[in-house]
């Protein structure tokens, strides 16, 4: 069973007041993601990377095409409590403490009360967050949010975790943990995907990847086969597809 699988996806937005006119987004997105990898989408802003996350959480719907994550379909709402989602910019509560938006994030997922306290509490200090978990969240930095918003998404200890540009507003020092983070869940049989635009994160990071450039995939395969197909490796064959 796949964790992921889309077929022909493909997303037209209307743009224009008085005359409407189709851009297309997305356009017919293939992609097939095992379960245990980390699979990165790598591509310029406005290459379709966060279309295809929201089509996936139902959060926008598509114009054409299929998909499913761990061979059910999008509108099942189980598979819903076997995923985690971190959006580009997160957007929280915030008249409520993290420890409390902790706390109710776990209660939506039917979390009994010890459960959710227990695992909110180990989230907090496994991103950093533990000594500033009474502090409203009006309060919270950029980075600081970004940091609760990977905890939330793994509140429900998820099979598959889909990150929107997760080192995003964070300093080095968070940008590292992040990464370990990741890596983490890696060792622990878990499904990955992620947004980027920076390379050393792909490369570090992720066993698969997908090149994208205006909502089309222009390559998918292993790191490893596209540091073969350059000799400065995945940077040169990144600049060239992006810039063609």
């Amino acid at each position: 069973m796949l964790a992921l699988e889309t077929h022909d996806l493909t997303k037209d937005y209307l743009l224009g007041f008085w005359r409407k006119r189709p851009r297309r987004a997305l356009d017919h997105l293939n992609l097939q993601v095992e379960c245990g990898q980390v699979f990165g989408l790598l591509g310029p802003n406005g290459a379709g990377k966060t279309t295809t996350l929201k089509i996936l959480f139902r959060l926008v719907f598509p114009t054409s095409g299929t998909a499913r994550i761990l061979g059910r379909s999008l509108d099942a709402v189980a598979v819903h409590n076997q995923v985690g989602y971190l959006p580009e910019n997160p957007y929280f509560y915030d008249h409520l403490t993290a420890e409390e938006f902790m706390n109710y994030a776990g209660a939506l997922f039917g979390l009994p009360t010890s459960e959710r306290r227990r695992r909110a509490g180990e989230l907090l200090e496994r991103v950093g967050l533990r000594d500033v978990q009474s502090i409203p969240l009006r309060k919270f930095s950029k980075g600081m949010t970004q940091r609760l918003g990977i905890a939330q998404a793994l509140l429900n200890d998820p099979e598959v975790i889909f990150l929107d540009e997760p080192m995003s507003g964070l300093d080095p020092v968070g940008r590292v943990e992040v990464k370990r983070i990741i890596q983490e869940l890696h060792a622990q049989g878990k499904t990955v995907l992620f947004n980027s635009h920076i390379l050393a994160d792909v490369s570090e990071l992720c066993t698969r990847i997908a090149i994208m450039r205006d909502g089309v995939v222009l390559w998918t395969g292993r790191v490893s086969e596209a540091l073969e197909r350059e000799p400065e490796g995945l940077e040169r064959f990144f600049m060239t597809t992006v810039q063609a």
